[in-house]
């Protein structure tokens, strides 16, 4: 290996050490679980401030709409905006928002806030590809494979934290304790990250104009988006219904329950370095396959296990979240991968499209398996979310077929 390269490798190894790579890890699951809050909360808050059924779904819905502007107005800013501060300013605006709804009176101020909380929380997609950038070729999905499952780790963590928090105090005190959890974590990255200017120079309209130019000529980002949005399909039809499932006459699971459920699937998380690690031997392919085969078999664990004893039944179910969860993941790390690998100065926007696709693919997940739930019960959700990883999978085998 020629000096300057091997240089260049051991600069990079020591610039990403693992303390700064648990650091992401860390920072991304905190900052990802404030999109998630809501979602055990929703009944209790919807009550306290008066909201009315129709608009209890906001609480939700606002978030991930937040979110989704965020990735696609903000995040692409990584390739033009110095990463340390255009994260720090995040994190700080996030920190007004949580405060906001923990002091809100009325449903319209708390409505602002989860918007508010939304847009900032894509602070986690920047942190992303700015460590991804750090990490050398080799080692690039083995990093984003390890960060990934911080993110993951603190989406499912969520839920249980805020059941547990709420029914020993209240829900304003998950939202000031997150508030209070952005601003260390403000300082500490403040302090800990390195600086990283972005070497392209063009304005915020130009940005956003080669982001719509990629997402329409890329095929390669819109087919990994498109897995990925099948797969986060069906991972918001799991984990939309099953709480409405396990609080049923079948099950019976009090909130505590239910939250410890949701700790259990936490475990699929250990997909992400695994998958980073397979990813960097070139088998991103396989990955992706197995992953969406594993997705279609926990549905139908899934749907065999209601059919069984409750404790046989929760058993299955328990196991199926965590296959689940590990396919999901396996999947989204692959896909990264590929993406991270295409031009180093349009990470954060290539990351940006490719989040924003699949969210909206979790969206629709999350609104047909209300549907499903309501309609034909677990049976149906259980097939629907079958169909989403299945979706993923034909389409892939189309990209053999054309090569």
């Amino acid at each position: 290996m020629p000096l300057s390269q091997s240089m260049l490798r051991h600069s990079a190894d020591k610039a990403l050490s693992p303390m700064l790579t648990f650091v992401f890890a860390l920072a991304c699951g905190l900052v990802a679980a404030n999109l998630y809050y809501g979602q055990p909360l929703a009944g209790l808050i919807s009550v306290d401030l008066g909201f009315s059924p129709q608009a209890t779904g906001l609480i939700v819905t606002l978030c991930q709409l937040g979110y989704c502007l965020g990735l696609i107005l903000l995040v692409p800013l990584g390739d033009l905006v110095e990463n340390r501060r255009l994260i720090v300013t995040l994190l700080a605006l996030a920190a007004v928002a949580l405060f906001g709804a923990a002091l809100s009176h009325t449903p319209d101020l708390f409505l602002l806030a989860c918007l508010g909380i939304g847009l900032a929380s894509s602070a986690a997609q920047v942190l992303v590809p700015f460590a991804a950038s750090m990490a050398p070729d080799a080692y690039r999905g083995r990093v984003v494979g390890n960060v990934m499952s911080g993110l993951l780790t603190g989406i499912m963590l969520a839920r249980p934290l805020a059941s547990v928090i709420a029914e020993s105090t209240s829900w304003h005190v998950v939202y000031t304790a997150s508030g209070i959890g952005m601003i260390g974590l403000l300082v500490m990255l403040r302090l800990s990250l390195p600086h990283r200017k972005p070497h392209g120079q063009i304005s915020y309209g130009a940005l956003l104009r080669s982001m719509a130019r990629m997402a329409a000529t890329n095929r390669i980002l819109q087919r990994r988006a498109l897995y990925q949005a099948g797969m986060f399909g069906a991972f918001s039809v799991f984990w939309t219904t099953s709480p409405l499932l396990l609080s049923g006459p079948h099950f019976g699971l009090s909130q505590n329950g239910i939250a410890l459920f949701a700790l259990a699937g936490a475990s699929g998380a250990i997909a992400s370095p695994i998958a980073g690690r397979l990813a960097d031997k070139g088998l991103t392919r396989a990955v992706s396959i197995s992953a969406m085969v594993l997705g279609m078999l926990a549905f139908l664990l899934g749907r065999v296990s209601i059919d069984t004893s409750p404790t046989m039944g929760l058993a299955g179910l328990t196991m199926a979240a965590i296959i689940l969860d590990f396919g999901v993941q396996a999947n989204l790390v692959s896909g990264q991968r590929i993406i991270y690998s295409m031009t180093p100065e349009h990470r954060s926007r290539l990351n940006g499209i490719y989040m924003a696709t699949f969210f909206l693919g979790g969206a629709l997940g999350s609104a047909l398996g209300g549907w499903a739930y309501a309609t034909g019960g677990w049976e149906r959700t259980s097939w629907l979310g079958f169909v989403f990883p299945a979706a993923s999978l034909l389409l892939l085998l189309t990209e053999k077929a054309k090569r």
